[in-house]
């Protein structure tokens, strides 16, 4: 089956839905790509809020919010992809708002703000409110609310479709190839302009709140294919995962006053940061847990985790500002947050790499910004260097919106002046090979077992804390287990939705993306971010202010390339707070 777009988005959460609604709305013939149903997309899950220096609440300017975001991406944050940012994010919010998202609303009827970790008034003095919110379900009305725009400009989507192959060919991207999982079916895409918009890969660890589809597929294709991924070490982990299932609680619950404490009741993060304590950026606090942990001052009969405290708020303000993550206390572990504290670790959260981009989403090859025509990223997938070494609460949300929104007006316009590139039936080869291969292979590996052996060795030698050694450790682990994938074999061999078959294909980018995120986290003889190397504790500005650009070079092989840090008005400094 052949089809035919001038723009095609691949996935349907926040970033991909607010691609296609700009490209639409420039004129374009869109469509969507998507794994999953648009409203099931990861962006969904999202709680807290999207920051923008709306200053509803108090005094505010989109200069501090850029200020906030330079310094918590421990200045490793493109300075000129935080200005557009913290300019447009305020017109976003405002837009989504007239599209009709659902903000809780201040008594004067303006839309209401709560504070968030690491954003700041006055350049860093005081915690300010800024995250504009609808309860602690504000990816759900997003997405919600993006998705009835896209059917309103009758934006055609293919659902529950697997994106198997990007074609490239002379350096310029032509069409796609998905696997439609109610038939089995591989169907070709022609498309004049191509944006990935398909998420994160949390699922390379064992505890983490992303949702079980995140794996990474098209950065891991596009690797396989010789684009680089960038800044692939900096993975953040969200401090305050429910203990031990890893599912999120939002920081939100911190914005409205809640306090981390350990075995001994203290308020532990005052010893880490005096001025914005338990609001401090996400990967000063996760460190801050483990290290209470380890110095044998964690709670429970294994002192393994810390407690988050709720108790001493009004009740009215849990359920009603916070009531998901009030149910979710009760139902996975029966605590009740308005009676007594709930246990909490931190929980593999947000890619901080990924695609590298433009401005404008365009795709780059190489530390020359070399474009490839007709590609495009936006959202987790990609990586236009917003975060730099930690993203700040909320902050993916607004990048979402922003990043999404430019990446679909520039590829709109592109596709304009573009034309069709011939495809054909070949186009499908290596798809179709890859698919036989797994089905027909009689090896004796189970997807399953490899799946659980890689996410609990990511988990032991790649999160919080790394050292040289851990993470050597675990490049061998990694070359053993793309070995035996190799001879992965399943035992359903049929066409309509076969999970099995998905499940095998997704276990091959999971690998792929480890392998991105191990070797540069060696690679990176510093401390940066939420790249804590122990035997490299300290930020080393002079030989480490740039980005990584890691390229595949062959089995178990990658080569390194760097980019210049676009500076500006702010100069790195130590990063207290």
């Amino acid at each position: 089956m052949a089809h035919r777009h001038e723009v095609i988005v691949v996935g349907a959460g926040g970033a991909g839905l607010a691609t296609a609604l700009y490209a639409a709305r420039e004129g374009a013939d869109v469509a969507v790509v998507s794994k999953l149903y648009p409203t099931r997309s990861h962006t969904g899950a999202a709680q807290g809020g999207i920051g923008a220096a709306l200053g509803n609440v108090e005094e505010d300017h989109w200069e501090w919010h850029m200020f906030d975001t330079v310094k918590g991406g421990d200045y490793l944050t493109d300075q000129d992809a935080a200005e557009v940012f913290a300019k447009e994010v305020i017109e976003a919010v405002i837009e989504l708002e007239h599209m009709g998202l659902p903000f809780d609303r201040l008594p004067n009827g303006k839309i209401a703000q709560r504070r968030f970790g690491g954003h700041t008034k006055d350049w860093g003095k005081a915690p300010v409110h800024r995250a504009a919110h609808a309860a602690d379900r504000t990816g759900h009305m997003i997405l919600q609310t993006l998705y009835q725009q896209c059917v309103k400009h009758n934006i055609t989507f293919y659902n529950e479709f697997h994106v198997t192959d990007i074609i490239l060919e002379d350096g310029v991207a032509k069409g796609l190839v998905a696997l439609e999982l109610a038939t089995g079916e591989l169907h070709l895409f022609q498309a004049k302009a191509i944006v990935i918009a398909s998420g994160g890969f949390g699922r390379i660890y064992k505890v983490t709140s992303n949702a079980y589809t995140l794996t990474g597929d098209l950065q891991a294709i596009l690797y396989r294919k010789g684009l680089p991924l960038e800044d692939m070490e900096f993975y953040q982990f969200h401090p305050t995962g429910l203990y031990p299932l890893g599912i999120l609680l939002t920081e939100g619950a911190r914005g409205e006053g809640g306090i981390l404490r350990n075995a001994l009741g203290e308020r532990f993060m005052e010893r880490y940061a005096p001025t914005i304590k338990d609001l401090a950026p996400r990967d000063m606090v996760s460190r801050a847990m483990y290290l209470e942990v380890r110095e044998g001052r964690g709670v429970g009969p294994k002192k393994d985790h810390v407690l988050l405290d709720l108790t001493h708020l009004p009740p009215e303000v849990i359920e009603k500002k916070l009531p998901d993550i009030t149910e979710f206390s009760r139902i996975y572990l029966g605590v009740d947050p308005l009676k007594e504290p709930v246990p909490v670790m931190p929980t593999a959260h947000y890619a901080m790499g990924g695609i590298p981009t433009t401005l404008w989403g365009q795709v780059i090859r190489d530390e020359k910004n070399t474009v490839v025509p007709g590609l495009y990223a936006a959202g987790e997938a990609a990586c236009v260097s917003l975060h730099g070494a930690n993203r700040l609460g909320t902050n993916s949300l607004g990048d979402l919106v922003v990043f999404g929104r430019r990446a679909g007006i520039h590829a709109a316009r592109f596709a304009k002046d573009a034309d069709y590139h011939e495809l054909t039936e070949e186009h499908l080869g290596p798809s179709r090979e890859r698919i036989e291969r797994i089905k027909n292979s009689t090896g004796k590996e189970k997807v399953a077992v490899l799946r659980a052996e890689l996410q609990q060795s990511m988990m032991d030698h790649a999160s919080v804390f790394r050292t040289g050694e851990l993470l050597q450790k675990q490049v061998e682990i990694l070359k053993e287990l793309m070995d035996r994938y190799q001879r992965i074999s399943i035992e359903d061999k049929g066409e309509a939705y076969n999970t099995e078959l998905v499940e095998a294909l997704e276990l091959g980018y999971l690998l792929e993306v480890s392998e991105a995120l191990v070797h540069s986290a060696l690679n990176r003889t510093e401390s940066r971010g939420a790249h804590a190397r122990e035997d490299y504790p300290e930020r080393d500005d002079a030989n480490w202010l740039k980005h990584t650009l890691a390229y595949k070079v062959g089995d178990g092989k990658v080569a390194f390339r760097y980019k210049p840090v676009v500076l500006g008005r702010f100069e790195p400094k130590a990063r207290t707070y």
